[in-house]
């Protein structure tokens, strides 16, 4: 069985246009495990609400972002596909859950070269349902339906992988190197709290009360966002040696009325500034690819946020995005499955 690998990243409209914009938003918002509210509810709100209002704002904040080559996101998740490419044996693949560049396309790539034994690497580092959980689903879907000859084997979250620590460290380090800065935001894509508890495979262990992310040995922890991205903070802050006080785990990017996870990034921001914080940087760890979340909405309207409240210098870090360092971390990822299956078989 010939072997495969299959980068997924989220996506990206195919443009800036507002049609473009609204086709993608479609998409990704229809996605049962983006918004878990009954299909009925679900079509109300994006088909009736959103893209009848949201697709130009949106418009406007990717002409920001945007690049001549394309959409940051795009482009950066093919240079990496390319690197770990050069460091494998094995056909490389890249594709994304939502948009024009389909899961089905990248998996058509690999078994026209041969590929029966594929196995896909989700680019989050963070298990969630509207992210590792979706793609996994929508993998087994298409291969029901049209790779049945194809073998899938899915990749874990790497959250405590300590080569992608080491590599996430290394990241920040470099730009805080001779940066004089108070406190550090390690802001992370939010999800709906509901969304924790659907993913707690314990049935009701989840108290959503702080305490229980901390607990060591909890079988939830293997699919808890929320875990898993304060033990990435706790892990970096630990090799980088920050002290407790200057640094503090955020959640950004909320939608609609129900409760999301919190702390929120824009509030925490806000509040800081005016508590007297004037030297702020920001990594988001969520993201392994610079991109509208980041880019825009962050390092525009976080730092407008910050300044307005009398912050000064407001220092965004980027995404792992291409980084040799981390390539080696998804190459490490592939060549470990392959010794184990060698040993297997």
């Amino acid at each position: 069985m010939k072997k495969g690998i299959l980068l997924v990243n989220l996506g990206s409209p195919d443009s800036p246009n507002p049609k473009d914009v609204k086709r993608y938003l479609g998409e990704f918002l229809m996605d049962e495990r983006v918004i878990d509210v009954p299909l009925w509810a679900r079509t109300l709100l994006v088909k009736g609400i959103i893209l009848n209002t949201r697709p130009k704002a949106s418009a406007k904040a990717y002409k920001k972002i945007w690049w001549d080559e394309g959409s940051p996101l795009i482009v950066l998740s093919e240079r990496l596909q390319e690197k770990v490419q050069n460091q494998l044996d094995v056909p490389v693949a890249l594709a994304m859950r939502y948009g024009s560049m389909t899961i089905k396309k990248g998996l058509q790539e690999l078994v026209d070269k041969g590929c029966t034994d594929i196995k896909t690497i989700p680019l989050y580092p963070q298990f969630a349902m509207a992210t590792t959980e979706t793609i996994d689903v929508k993998v087994d879907e298409l291969v029901s339906k049209y790779f049945p000859q194809v073998k899938i084997t899915r990749t874990p979250a790497f959250y405590n992988r300590q080569d992608y620590i080491d590599v996430l460290s290394a990241s920040i380090a470099e730009k805080l190197e001779d940066l004089d800065y108070e406190h550090i935001l390690f802001s992370y894509h939010g999800v709906p709290e509901r969304h924790i508890r659907k993913s707690d495979v314990t049935n009701g262990n989840c108290k959503m009360d702080g305490k229980c992310c901390f607990k060591k040995g909890s079988l939830q922890h293997e699919f808890c966002y929320r875990h898993q991205c304060e033990i990435t903070t706790i892990n970096v802050a630990k090799k980088l040696g920050l002290k407790n006080g200057t640094y503090s785990t955020t959640f950004q990017s909320r939608l609609g009325f129900d409760p999301w996870l919190k702390p929120y990034t824009d509030r925490t921001i806000e509040r800081m500034g005016k508590e007297g914080i004037k030297k702020m940087a920001i990594v988001t760890p969520a993201f392994v690819s610079d991109c509208l979340e980041t880019l825009e909405e962050i390092a525009m309207e976080g730092e407008e946020i910050f300044h307005e409240v009398g912050g000064e210098e407001f220092t965004v870090i980027p995404c792992l995005n291409e980084r040799d360092d981390f390539a080696q971390v998804l190459s490490n990822i592939t060549m470990e499955w392959i010794a184990t299956e060698t040993v297997i078989a």
